[in-house]
């Protein structure tokens, strides 16, 4: 009797050959024979066995050595930003003194302000202290969005992203939209929703968008800063602090495609399943002061009203950071900043 390789059979119970029988000597050769066949197979059965199981650590050790290299590529791109971040810092002309005196008060508990010419600090407050940023750290997601480009590509909404609140855009599973549309009812309105299918379409997961925004705020050189989601919203061990969010608004400030979306005051979408959905800006500093041409708002009750705005006049550009605020304060905080930065050199 055959069998196949690792085919696990019950032991055959052999007749005695009868000497006398005229076929016995053809009868012992092949019963020999099969013996030797069935040795041969379970040989094979061992020898694939090994194999596959050579196969699978061979596998894990492409899979190590992928690991490896992903790490070392993400090591390479940090220190390229750092000898980048260092030679303009080299090569950058002597900053003239500041000749604007003291900065007015403010109600937020960290604050910056920069110039966005040259990212030359005006005026800090507990700047470095770790805090909560809420949505403003939606800058940094549209930030790599942008950065992956093409924008007139269409996202597929899943289910997966609607699973959020409170502030919400209210599309459906399996609807579609263009990146360059969500980009902009992101950081017009601030959707949450619309925060999630961007990370997702983006990274393939959320936890993967995380682990791109962790490693774009090492190569802005933001310290002090970890991020845990894309919209914001309050979550254990994500922070960041004023002087790491100036950082970001300076890197965004530079970026045309989102200076575009974060001066729009208004901003419409028609959904999938019908109705068109109108935004009003967040931002009431855009709103009321005229020389403010951005960026981004945020609160969540962590972290208290946040914002950060851009301002040019007379050739002079600036940008301000106010986390930690109270209500109304965090938009005349930041009025007051920026109008007293403008003014002076």
């Amino acid at each position: 009797m055959l069998v196949r390789p690792g085919l696990p059979v019950a032991p055959v119970k052999e007749e005695p050959v009868d000497p006398k029988d005229p076929l016995a000597a053809e009868k012992i050769r092949l019963r020999e024979w099969e013996k030797s066949l069935n040795l041969t197979a379970d040989a094979l059965a061992g020898r694939v066995t090994a194999l596959a199981e050579r196969e699978q650590l061979l596998r894990e050790q492409e899979r190590a050595l992928e690991s490896r290299e992903e790490a070392v590529r993400a090591r390479e791109a940090a220190v390229s930003a750092r000898e980048s971040s260092l030679r303009s810092r080299e090569t950058m002309p002597p900053v003239k003194p500041w000749t604007g005196g003291e900065a007015p008060a403010v109600v937020g508990k960290h604050a910056m302000v920069i110039d966005a010419k040259n990212g030359r600090i005006l005026h800090e407050k507990n700047s470095r202290a770790p805090a909560s940023v809420a949505s403003t750290q939606k800058l940094m997601t549209a930030l790599l969005v942008v950065e992956a480009g093409e924008l007139d590509r269409m996202v597929t909404v899943a289910a997966s992203d609607t699973e959020v609140e409170p502030s919400v855009l209210g599309f459906r599973p399996g609807e579609n939209y263009r990146r360059s549309d969500l980009l902009k009812w992101l950081l017009v309105r601030s959707g949450n929703d619309v925060a999630k299918a961007l990370a997702r379409d983006n990274a393939g997961s959320e936890a993967a968008f995380a682990e791109k925004m962790n490693a774009k705020a090492r190569e802005l050189g933001m310290t002090n800063s970890h991020f845990v989601n894309p919209h914001g919203l309050t979550a254990p061990g994500q922070h960041s602090s004023a002087r790491d969010m100036a950082l970001l608004a300076w890197a965004c400030y530079g970026n045309p495609v989102i200076r575009e979306c974060v001066c729009l005051k208004t901003f419409s979408l028609k959904l999938n399943h019908g109705p068109v959905r109108e935004a009003v800006n967040t931002n009431r500093v855009l709103r009321e002061f005229a020389a403010c041409n951005g960026m981004k708002t945020g609160f969540t009750n962590a972290a208290g009203s946040c914002l950060i705005s851009s301002a040019e006049r007379d050739g002079r550009e600036r940008i301000c950071v106010i986390l930690g605020s109270t209500g109304n304060w965090c938009t005349k905080d930041s009025e007051a900043l920026l109008e007293w930065a403008l003014a002076n050199d």
